[in-house]
């Protein structure tokens, strides 16, 4: 096995989903390991009698990018994820793309906006953007691959955008499909989308209307709102409800559910 720290910055060059395990208290303080979520351990070394269950540990929290510290009998392991830079691929460069665009980075996302209309995404309007791609969906499919570090938001109401999107992240391993419409809107995709013969479970991945309930009116407020429905799914936690009022841990630990304490 190849070096710790050579492991990660491979993991981090490559862009590949990881984890750092160190043994922070009890026997073997100090040892450390590196594994790679698809190929298991790549460097360094944990006693073999955790090893195994320390690994399906790590790959349950490198699935919802979390980090814990876990018991181990008579040792504490802190588990690091290391997970690769997350993309919104924003379909759409309207006024809530625009928010979008703007605090997306400081969330750590890299940015990619695509439109067809050209008056619509400018550099003016995306000046700091990753990527403005001008086009139609399939366009936009063949430069951005639908990986599972992959987030889609679609702000079109254009059936232009959305007939080609959907088919497309249907079972593709993105994280996140968020659409812009209205309940009733909602409704109808979902009538639509079972007649073509997607199942419920497929039909439930599309969050529509897209974003949690913060009463948002202003485009800002909408996006935040969806930022804030990405963060939820990126990490598999939380009821999107205040934290103001509920009792136990803030983080429930391993083997606890939500909300319990």
């Amino acid at each position: 096995m190849t070096e710790p720290l050579a492991a990660v910055r491979a993991l981090v060059a490559d862009e590949r989903l990881g984890a750092v395990v160190t043994i922070v208290a009890g026997p073997d303080t100090g040892a450390k390991a590196v594994i790679d979520a698809e190929t298991g351990y790549v460097a360094g070394g944990l006693p073999s009698d955790v090893a195994g269950d320390v690994l399906a540990d790590a790959q349950e929290l490198m699935a919802h990018e979390q980090n814990r510290t876990l018991e181990y009998g008579a040792r504490e392991a802190f588990i690091e994820t290391i997970p690769p830079q997350p993309r919104l691929l924003i379909f759409g460069a309207g006024h809530i793309a625009q928010s979008l665009a703007r605090i997306a980075p400081e969330l750590g996302f890299k940015v990619i906006v695509a439109d067809a209309r050209k008056a619509w995404a400018t550099p003016e309007r995306f000046p700091d953007v990753d990527e403005l791609i001008v086009g139609w969906p399939d366009a936009v499919f063949e430069q951005v691959a639908l990986d599972r570090r992959t987030y889609v938001v679609l702000l079109s109401h254009d059936a232009r955008f959305e007939d080609p999107v959907l088919p497309a992240v249907r079972h593709a391993p993105v994280r996140y499909v968020g659409a812009l419409s209205s309940r009733r809107t909602s409704a109808d995709r979902a009538k639509r989308l079972r007649a073509a013969g997607w199942t419920d479970d497929e039909i439930a991945r599309i969050h529509a209307p897209i974003g949690i309930d913060i009463g948002a009116e202003q485009p800002s407020e909408v996006a935040v709102s969806i930022l804030a429905e990405i963060i939820r799914v990126r990490y598999g936690a939380g009821t999107g409800l205040s934290l103001r009022g509920v009792e136990g841990r803030i983080h429930p630990q391993r083997g606890e559910e939500e909300g319990t304490t």
